[in-house]
């Protein structure tokens, strides 16, 4: 008995030991110390809000939480995930957390981006923050890939809602020079090898979502501020191979954010887009695992990126 209780002792101390060595790893600063690109230093503090869903505000040190599969199911693809909030909160276990775990069930690395909300008190040109970081999260990403084993060539992003404007402007505008490379991270590229846009907000126009562009871009924005930050403006042969999903019946983030994204992919982007429309969800829905028909559209996600060709 004394020998088994030993053998039981041994096994929890490697495995608390082992986790410690991964926790460690596990939430990463997208940036080295005091070296954060547009960023004042100021009193005020990260808050996080723990309700029925856990809500991050007031954003400081911009981290991406790493989430591996088990290496025996590992498909080598990973998705950096970007939570919504209307770009005043990070709905970050209901949007980031959960998502993560959802795709390592199927051999795919989710990495959570806690990244910057725009701040008139952190930041200037507050609306450049969010590329800022989801720039500098796929490049760190990529400096880790084979350590991760992660494909570096299958590295995707998805988001959620004002996270969906975070990823299709990385995904137009993953070439624009926002900040000062600081290390030779900043010289991978930032351009992601497909996209998933979940309830996006993609426009800054008349069909946005008004909270989330006054939050971005202020009270009355420029009309080439508002066209800056309307992704679909941005839409080229390069832009990544795009998977959609929209609610007909979203009434805070219209369908027509998805359709436009859609449209212009169809034309400008080579034909690299598929867009699954739902006719009752409305907004927010993130996994939608109460919903028996809503819920599909993960499955068809899963589906869609093993189908993928990607070089």
């Amino acid at each position: 008995m004394r020998f088994i209780n030993i053998k039981r002792y041994l096994i929890i101390v490697m495995s608390l030991s082992a986790f410690g060595c991964a926790s460690k790893e596990r939430v990463i600063e997208l940036w080295p110390e005091g070296k954060i690109p547009n960023h004042i230093k100021t009193e005020e503090k990260e808050v996080h809000e723990q309700t029925n869903i856990l809500r991050i505000k007031n954003v400081q040190k911009p981290t991406i939480e790493v989430f591996l599969p088990d290496e025996s199911i590992a498909t080598g693809k990973a998705l950096l995930i970007f939570p919504g909030g209307g770009y005043g909160l990070l709905a970050y276990d209901w949007e980031g957390t959960d998502i993560a775990e959802f795709l390592n069930k199927h051999g795919i690395a989710g990495i959570v981006v806690k990244y910057r909300l725009p701040s008139d008190k952190t930041q200037t040109k507050k609306y450049t923050v969010p590329l800022i970081d989801a720039q500098r999260a796929i490049r760190l990403v990529r400096s880790k890939a084979k350590k991760w084993n992660i494909n570096e060539n299958e590295i995707g992003i998805i988001g959620f809602s004002a996270g969906g404007h975070v990823a299709s402007t990385l995904g137009t505008q993953y070439n624009k020079k926002v900040y000062t490379p600081i290390d030779a991270i900043d010289a991978l590229s930032a351009r992601p090898d497909f996209m998933a846009l979940i309830y996006p907000v993609i426009t800054m126009g008349e069909k946005t979502h008004k909270g989330s562009k006054k939050n971005l871009l202020g009270e009355n924005p420029s009309e080439a501020l508002v066209n800056t930050y309307s992704s679909h403006l941005h839409v080229n042969e390069k832009t990544p191979t795009t998977f959609l999903v929209h609610a007909i019946d979203d009434k805070a983030v219209p369908r027509e954010n998805s359709e436009f994204f859609h449209a212009m992919l169809s034309t400008k982007g080579e034909g690299k887009s598929i867009l699954h429309l739902y006719e009752k969800g409305g907004h927010g829905f993130s996994l939608a695992k109460e919903e028996p028909n809503l819920n599909k559209w993960t499955q068809k996600l899963i589906s869609w990126i093993n189908e993928l060709e990607l070089d």
